[in-house]
C-alpha cells in the first residue's frame, strides 16, 4: 500500500533537500530544491497581490524550458494552472481562453503571442514572467492589483491543473484535476520506476502536456531528483544536451524513442559514457520493435507505461527489472486500480476483451460543466477510459487500440495496433500507423500510411502480400500510401482519426 506524505503540490515540494539541485536547462545555472520553494512562495505572493488566489485560473503561454516547469509548480501552490500550447492560433486562444474563463494569461516577457491581443480583446488582465539567472527563476510583473477571494496555499481538494482533452471528434472537454490527483499521479510514478534524489530527468516533452508536467517534473520533484528542461523536442540536439543534462532517465512518445533511435548509432560513445538507468514511454503505443531496438541502442530498459490526463497521466506500468517487462503490454496497474469493463458495466474475468475501466486517488473527479460526458464515462464509480484491451493471469495490459479507432469493417472489428505490429516486422518499414478508410459498401475499410527506411523500398502490393502471410484477409490494409512522414498531433503523437480525410481517402 502507498503511503501519501502529501496531498499538495506544496507539500511535496518541500521533499527535496535544500541544496539538491530541482530544475536545471543546458547552458543555465540549477535552481535547488530550496530556491524552488522560495520561488513557490514569492509567487504566491506575487498573485494573491493581484487579486489571484485558490481556484483562480491562470492560464499560461511560456516556451518549454524551465520556466514552464517552475511555473507550472510554483503557480500549482496557489492557485489553478492551465497551460496552453504556445504555437496556437488566434482564434484557438480565443476558445481555450474563453472556455477557461482564465483570470489572467501568464506569459514571458518579450514573447509575441496572439494570445496577448486574445486576452486584451477578452479584458483578461496580462501578467509577465521574467526569468531569472537560475534555469527556472523567474519574477512576476503586472499592473494589476486586488484581493483574491481565497489567498495562501491550495488544498488538497482544490484544482491544480486543468486541461482540455484533444477534442479530436468532439468539442474538448475541461478536466479539472485536484491536488490530490496530480501529487499521487507523481508519487505512483516515482514509485514503479524507484525514483531517488540522485536521478536526473532529462525533459524533451512539451509541458502544456500531462505527460511532460507530471510525468517528467512533477514525479522528478517529488523523489527529491531534478529535472533538466531542454527547449523542446529536437533530435538533432538530443545527444549535446544528454551529454550536459547526463541524465539517469527520460520520458516520451514513440514518434521521439524512433527518431533519436536513428541518431543513437553514431552517438555510441556519448551513450556508453553516460549513467542511464533506463527510459520510459508512454501517451501511445511503442511498436514492440522499436522497443526492442531502443533497448539494443541504449543498453538500458525501455519502461513503456500508459497514461491519460483524467489519470492525471499513469494509470499502468511495466516494472523495472528484475520483474519482467513485455513489449506489446503497457504493465500492471501502477496508481489506479484497472479492470475490464462490458458495455452493461459488468466487470470482465482475466483474459477478457473489453474496455479498460479505472478508479482511484489519480482520476478525476469528472469533467467540468458536462453532465452528459460524465454520465457515459462514469459507470459504478469507475471510469471508462476509452480503450480497449484484456489483463492476463499476471496482471499486465495489453492494449487492442481506442475504441473509436477500432476499424468496423462490415462487422468485422480490426484493431489497427495489431496491424501497425505485423507491418512494423517487414525489414523496409521504419513507421506505419494503421487507420479506417470510408467504404460505400462495409462501412469501413483498413488502409495504412507507411514511411519506409532509408535507401530501402517495397511497393504496396509486396507489403500487403507480407501482411498477407501473418493476418486474417480481412485485416489487410486495402489501400496503402507511402508518406515522407505521417502527420504528428501537438504532442508528437500519430493521428489516426482524420487521417484518411487528411489523405484524401474519403472521397
Amino acid at each position: 500500500m502507498t503511503t501519501y506524505l502529501a496531498d499538495t503540490v506544496a507539500v511535496l515540494l518541500a521533499r527535496g533537500a535544500d541544496d539538491a539541485p530541482a530544475i536545471g536547462a543546458p547552458g543555465r545555472k540549477t535552481l535547488t530544491h530550496r530556491g524552488l520553494r522560495a520561488l513557490a512562495g514569492r509567487t504566491r505572493e506575487s498573485l494573491n497581490a493581484m487579486g489571484i488566489g485558490r481556484n483562480d485560473r491562470v492560464a499560461m503561454v511560456l516556451p518549454n524550458g524551465p520556466e514552464m516547469a517552475s511555473a507550472f509548480v510554483a503557480v500549482a501552490t496557489g492557485a489553478t494552472t492551465a497551460p496552453l500550447n504556445p504555437a496556437y492560433k488566434g482564434e484557438e486562444f480565443d476558445f481555450y481562453l474563453s472556455d477557461l474563463n482564465a483570470k489572467c494569461l501568464l506569459i514571458q516577457q518579450g514573447m509575441e503571442s496572439p494570445a496577448r491581443a486574445v486576452a486584451a480583446a477578452r479584458g483578461i488582465a496580462i501578467v509577465e514572467l521574467v526569468p531569472g539567472e537560475a534555469a527556472g527563476d523567474f519574477t512576476l510583473v503586472s499592473d494589476l492589483k486586488g484581493t483574491p477571494a481565497l489567498a495562501g496555499t491550495a488544498e488538497a481538494e482544490e484544482v491544480a491543473l486543468v486541461l482540455h482533452t484533444s477534442g479530436t471528434t468532439s468539442r474538448p472537454k475541461i478536466v479539472p484535476l485536484r491536488q490530490i490527483n496530480v501529487t499521487a499521479s507523481a508519487y505512483h510514478i516515482g514509485e514503479m520506476l524507484a525514483l531517488a534524489p540522485e536521478d536526473t530527468c532529462m525533459n524533451i516533452m512539451p509541458l502544456f502536456h500531462i505527460h511532460g508536467l507530471i510525468a517528467a517534473v512533477l514525479s522528478s520533484l517529488a523523489a527529491g531528483g531534478s529535472v533538466v528542461c531542454t527547449p523542446g523536442f529536437n533530435a538533432f540536439q538530443f545527444f549535446r544536451h544528454f551529454e550536459e543534462a547526463n541524465p539517469s532517465w527520460f520520458t516520451a512518445v514513440p514518434t521521439m524513442h524512433q527518431a533519436i533511435l536513428g541518431l543513437a548509432g553514431r552517438n555510441q560513445e556519448t551513450i556508453a559514457k553516460g549513467r542511464l538507468r533506463f527510459i520510459r514511454s508512454s501517451s501511445a503505443s511503442l511498436p514492440p520493435q522499436v522497443m526492442t531496438a531502443v533497448e539494443e541502442a541504449f543498453g538500458v530498459p525501455v519502461i513503456e507505461s500508459y497514461g491519460m490526463t483524467e489519470a492525471a497521466h499513469q494509470m499502468a506500468s511495466n516494472p523495472l527489472p528484475p520483474r519482467p517487462h513485455y513489449a506489446g503490454s503497457v504493465g500492471i496497474a501502477a496508481g489506479p486500480e484497472v479492470a475490464i469493463m462490458d458495455d452493461d458495466g459488468n466487470i470482465l474475468p482475466t483474459g477478457a476483451l473489453g474496455e479498460i475501466v479505472i478508479r482511484g486517488r489519480n482520476v478525476t473527479a469528472g469533467y467540468e460543466a458536462n453532465p452528459d460526458a460524465n454520465a457515459k464515462a462514469f459507470t459504478n464509480g469507475w471510469f471508462r477510459t476509452g480503450d480497449q484491451g484484456t489483463l492476463d493471469e499476471g496482471g499486465y495490459l495489453r492494449l487492442t487500440g481506442r475504441l473509436k479507432e477500432i476499424i468496423n469493417r462490415g462487422g468485422e472489428k480490426v484493431s489497427p495496433l495489431e496491424v501497425d505490429e505485423c507491418l512494423m516486422d517487414h525489414p523496409a518499414v521504419q513507421q506505419v500507423v494503421t487507420f479506417a478508410m470510408p467504404h460505400s459498401k462495409l462501412g469501413e475499410e483498413v488502409a495504412a500510411a507507411v514511411v519506409l527506411r532509408e535507401g530501402m523500398s517495397v511497393d504496396e502490393h509486396g507489403l500487403r502480400d507480407f501482411a498477407g502471410t501473418k493476418l486474417a484477409a480481412f485485416k489487410v490494409p486495402r489501400k496503402i500510401v507511402f508518406l515522407a512522414e505521417i502527420p504528428k498531433g501537438a504532442t508528437g503523437k500519430l493521428q489516426r482519426i482524420g487521417l484518411a480525410d487528411k489523405l484524401g481517402l474519403s472521397g
